[in-house]
């Protein structure tokens, strides 16, 4: 008797997926319009969770590219989950992509990193600086660069960049966290932090380095404040030039 060979049948990998859990709860986003003034540690706890996951990206070799407070989730329970993996990197799927699909521009100009404007590539600088413009809006309601980031498609624009510090009258922020988030969202990739560690440390923890800064001028803490000002200011000369203009001749 001929002995029987059976052989194992094996699917084709052609495709890549992803299989996510239901999340009971609302976006970050969401999160944001119904908490306009969260206290310092509450944002630590939701930037610390959302570090977490993000650590584990990098430990399998992989960037989101898209973080944004829509695409993360706040569940019942407090607990800050990323979603939507359409736009992460996979190394070892870089490594056969064409040149053409690599210098796509991901994620949503808000927040997504400056090197990426510029048709570089992304690194793990890159969701540290996304994940240090939303701990930025956590607590002041606004952008770092307003939306001038998505304008700066030069390195001589993105020089021009001025950070807006978290510093002004409404909140009690210390400077040496307004240090941590200024650094976090550097547009040049090599003076932003190099590890997630480092930035959520700063954020707990008071760096000398923030310390001995110079206090920041009206102008960053509150550029609208500082051009209201400059307007009013030359207004009142040239009401004074003109009533004056009479008593010269």
């Amino acid at each position: 008797m001929r002995p029987v060979v059976t052989r194992r049948w094996r699917p084709a990998h052609n495709y890549l997926y992803v299989v996510t859990e239901f999340i009971d709860g609302q976006t970050l986003a969401q999160w944001m319009i119904d908490n306009p003034k969260p206290d310092l540690e509450t944002v630590r706890g939701i930037v610390e969770q959302i570090a977490a996951g993000l650590r584990a990206f990098r430990r399998l070799e992989m960037l989101h590219q898209d973080l944004r407070p829509n695409n993360i989730m706040i569940d019942s329970n407090g607990t800050a989950k990323i979603i939507d993996f359409g736009s992460v990197r996979v190394a070892s799927v870089m490594e056969i992509a064409t040149a053409g699909e690599q210098n796509d521009i991901l994620g949503t100009a808000q927040y997504t990193t400056p090197e990426y404007f510029l048709g570089e590539g992304g690194s793990s600088h890159s969701d540290i600086f996304s994940l240090g413009v939303i701990t930025y809006q956590m607590l002041t309601g606004r952008l770092p660069y307003g939306a001038e980031v998505a304008k700066s498609r030069t390195k001589s624009a993105q020089k021009k960049l001025r950070y807006a510090s978290v510093l002004d009258d409404d909140r009690e922020i210390p400077v040496w966290v307004d240090g941590a988030l200024r650094k976090a969202v550097e547009p040049e990739p090599s003076r932003r932090y190099g590890e997630l560690s480092e930035f959520l440390f700063d954020l707990r923890h008071p760096n000398n380095e923030f310390l001995n800064m110079p206090h920041p001028s009206l102008m960053e803490r509150n550029p609208l404040v500082f051009w209201k000002s400059v307007s009013f200011i030359l207004a009142v000369i040239v009401i004074l030039l003109i009533a004056l203009k009479p008593a010269i001749k």
